[in-house]
């Protein structure tokens, strides 16, 4: 086993297993309760609720970053002018 940074491969590699059967699990859920459950108008509105509210959660943060950071240095003030000294 090769330790990186106190991680090994083996780590990542059962990282990736539970990832994976943990999504695998969330779908056969969600399935579960969007199709079969007496709850599925319920569970379809909190989804629909849920993802409306995150892609707003995500403009409002966008919009809260552009209106208070301050605007970039203009350009030319960069480039530096070349002196009298520099020209003879």
């Amino acid at each position: 086993m090769c330790l990186l940074g106190g991680v090994s491969r083996l780590d990542d590699k059962v990282l990736g297993y539970v990832v994976l059967v943990g999504s695998l699990l969330g779908i056969v859920c969600y399935f579960y309760l969007v199709f079969i459950s007496p709850w599925a108008l319920l569970v379809v509105q909190v989804s629909a609720f849920l993802a409306v509210a995150a892609i707003l959660l995500i403009m409002a943060w966008i919009g809260y970053t552009l209106a208070t950071t301050p605007p970039p240095v203009p350009l030319e003030e960069f480039v530096a002018e070349p002196s009298m000294e520099e020209e003879s």
